[in-house]
């Protein structure tokens, strides 16, 4: 009898301590986010993703009652604030929002990358998609991409595109090269704002651009905009032809692709709860239409679908550098 006395007070002891731990946890993971919320942005203040973060995360704050704070951290297309998530505890308070497209080329042009995008980030959501602006100076004497792949092939080397090498741009480019089969030369330039600049002063030959950077230069005839990236035409400037439309490049498609990722082995309900929230936040009227203004249209992937995503675009990427022979140290 005192045998199976200590028996139950033993079983007792567990049960209790197993029950407390469990109530712990569940509190925990209702208390998400308890306090403020780090969104590591690897550019420079100002850019795409800044202002994403800061408009998804006033309505997270006026959601959840805790600040989102955007913190820039630029360098290497990226990688150095991706380093810093990757280093930081899965515990929900620190993200990356970034243009996940760059994440993508890394792998390809970075021999001693010091992350495997696939197993230490954890995929959330994407958040928007723009399309790329291609546009010459002015002088140059093309109005389609026919007409500049015929130039190019003319000229083997002569004309030029300014981008920031291993940047998603530069791989897009070299891809619509790689399948028409010429040859034109890359200015290195340190961004995005610096390779429009050498286009409209005329250093630069053409570029492929987002949105945001080049449709005011279009407008104001110091750009001279002649495709769109994206497979369909855009309703923005539906007059304007896509690449793909050109023949060669069928089925070309390429872009900016902002998304959220956090550290790797996030507990699952933090994630679906940060997925669903933005989810909704880019679905409402007032977001989606700031965003369409801005030449970008929402796009919620599930954790899963990026996950995914991510995974095809690294080997996508990796078939074009190995085929190019380019590396970046």
């Amino acid at each position: 009898m005192p045998h199976t006395k200590n028996i139950s007070i033993k079983t007792i002891v567990y049960i209790t301590v197993a029950t407390l731990a469990f109530a712990a946890g569940t509190v925990h993971a209702q208390a998400w986010p308890a306090k403020p919320i780090r969104v590591v942005v690897p550019y420079p203040a100002g850019g795409t993703s800044d202002i994403l973060t800061r408009m998804i995360g006033v309505k997270l704050t006026e959601a959840w009652g805790q600040q989102v704070i955007s913190d820039s951290r630029p360098g290497a297309n990226g990688n150095i604030g991706v380093e810093i998530v990757v280093r930081s505890p899965p515990d929900g308070y620190t993200f990356t929002l970034m243009d996940i497209g760059n994440l993508t080329v890394s792998p390809s042009m970075y021999t001693k990358l010091p992350f495997d995008i696939v197993r230490d980030l954890t995929p959330i959501t994407s958040v928007t998609f723009s399309p790329y602006l291609l546009c010459t100076h002015p002088s140059v004497p093309v109005k389609t991409v026919s007409e500049l792949i015929a130039l190019a092939k003319k000229s083997p080397g002569k004309l030029n595109a300014p981008v920031g090498l291993g940047s998603n741009i530069h791989m897009s480019t070299l891809a619509m090269q790689q399948r028409v089969g010429t040859q034109w030369t890359y200015i290195p330039t340190k961004g995005g704002q610096s390779s429009v600049m050498s286009v409209m002063t005329g250093d630069g030959d053409f570029l492929m651009m987002g949105v945001l950077q080049t449709w005011v230069h279009v407008k104001s005839g110091k750009l001279k905009l002649i495709a769109v990236s994206s497979e369909q035409r855009e309703p923005m400037f539906p007059q304007i032809p896509t690449v793909a439309e050109t023949p060669g490049l069928e089925g070309y498609s390429a872009g900016s692709w902002q998304g959220i990722l956090g550290p790797a082995k996030l507990p699952p309900d933090i994630v679906n709860k940060l997925y669903n929230e933005v989810k909704r936040i880019i679905a409402l009227p007032e977001v989606g239409e700031k965003l369409t203004s801005q030449g970008s249209r929402p796009q919620a992937k599930t954790p899963a679908e990026l996950g995914k995503w991510l995974a095809t675009e690294k080997d996508r990427w990796i078939k074009v550098v190995k085929e190019s022979g380019l590396k970046i140290e």
